[in-house]
């Protein structure tokens, strides 16, 4: 089979969401470095203040336009914001519903089932050069698709200009349409093609436009990188998790059980070997060990819903997935998915019946926790890292258990607490 490698590279979170911003954390979007952005200082005509969408239009054409600025901005041409994505970039599910009701939803038994009959026919050549398992591939193909027949039909380049001219992931969004836009002038495909998701996400595997550049492979062999019609290019997305570190033969977690009086401070926290967890009394839900090179290996506890729901120990392909879209609840959604369609058993812990945080008890619990002199990474509305190690702190401070989850009482006992 012919395998032609666009030039490889990696950045964080291809997937319909916006990943959170970097907090140092271990999946991060990829940064400028400092030369790139003196650079870009010294070709900025139009304040970054200026919020209208022209004044960002000439700005963006100015920083990242070069030798194609006048094929950009043929492109850009009659271009107006889009309100839908705006609203939806403050609404992602992964970070609003309780972690527990995402992954039940994502994680169904007809999904599973489907996901089975997938399996048979899903090319096996991408999990035999990359060691990612099918299961996982088709996994996040019925996640971020369903097979490829939910791919999205906004437009990539107004939805990319839009979060860009917002301003919320403005670096980020930029360097996205600044890779959309190229992908037309280079003719890697048509505009009438770059259809996706609100996020700018492309194609069965919702590829990003610098990972469609960099990572998507012809898998079928005809000449063409068709990640929208072909089922063998959409496979791509073994070649992303390949090159983010992929550890093969592996697990990407095992559920744990914890003992009575675990320091929950020391979730999702340092990765430590497993000896390190048996010794302060994790064990397998199911029982045995981790593999011996799973047992070499850094990983953390993850408590998705806190103290009272299940309790993970997540190895480094849970940190792989989350490469594709940097959420936890996402990774445990393809994760299970996975285990279902391997046969694998499904959880002994229950998830707890929690309502979901609004946006305004999203914002106001970060702010909150902010002025209590707990930094949570910035006020996006997005409980992501940084919020739950921040919320640790204040409950550690505070005399309660530190599993570092936001319920919604918690986050209306913050606000009030704030007043």
């Amino acid at each position: 089979m012919k395998i032609r490698l666009v030039l490889i590279g990696l950045t964080a979170a291809c997937a319909p969401l916006i990943p959170e911003p970097p907090r140092g954390g271990p999946a991060q979007a990829a940064q400028p470095t400092a030369a790139a952005a003196t650079a870009t200082a010294a070709v900025q005509p139009v304040p970054y203040e200026d919020q209208s969408f022209e004044g960002w239009k000439q700005g963006f054409l100015a920083r990242h336009g070069g030798a194609n600025r006048a094929a950009f901005e043929r492109e850009l041409a009659g271009l107006s914001p889009d309100p839908s994505v705006i609203r939806l970039d403050g609404n992602q599910p992964e970070f609003s519903r309780p972690v527990g009701a995402y992954v039940q939803n994502a994680v169904s038994a007809q999904r599973i089932a489907e996901g089975r009959d997938r399996l048979m026919s899903a090319p096996v050549a991408a999990e035999q050069r990359y060691g990612v398992p099918r299961e996982i591939l088709v996994g996040i193909w019925a996640q971020e698709s369903a097979f490829g027949q939910v791919q999205g039909d906004h437009d990539v380049i107004r939805s990319l200009a839009t979060l860009a001219h917002d301003g919320r992931r403005r670096d980020w969004a930029e360097e996205q349409l600044k890779e959309a836009l190229t992908i037309i002038v280079e003719g890697r495909a048509p505009r009438s093609r770059l259809k996706g998701s609100w996020a700018g996400a492309m194609g069965q595997s919702q590829f990003m436009p610098d990972n469609y550049r960099r990572l998507a492979v012809d898998g079928d062999g005809d000449g063409v990188v068709d990640i929208w019609n072909s089922p063998a290019d959409a496979m791509s997305a073994a070649n992303l998790l390949n090159n983010a570190g992929w550890k093969r033969d592996q697990r990407w977690h095992y559920e744990v059980t914890l003992p009575r009086g675990f320091d929950y401070a020391l979730a999702e926290g340092e990765r430590q070997p497993w000896s390190y967890w048996a010794q302060r009394g994790v064990v397998l839900s199911r029982g045995g060990a981790p593999s011996t090179a799973e047992q070499a290996e850094g990983a953390t506890i993850l408590l998705p819903q806190g103290a009272n729901g299940p309790a993970f120990l997540a190895l480094p392909n849970h940190y792989i997935i989350r490469r594709y879209n940097n959420s936890v609840a996402y990774a445990l959604a393809i994760g299970m998915t996975a285990d279902g369609i391997a046969g694998r058993p499904g959880l002994v812990a229950a998830w707890p019946d929690e309502a979901p945080l609004s946006r305004d008890q999203r914002l106001g619990a970060q702010r909150a926790l902010a002025a209590a002199g707990f930094d949570p990474g910035g006020v996006d509305g997005i409980v992501g890292s940084g919020t739950r190690r921040a919320l640790r702190g204040w409950q550690q401070a505070n005399g309660l258990t530190p599993d570092g989850h936001l319920t919604a009482a918690l986050a209306d006992r913050l606000i009030a607490e704030q007043r």
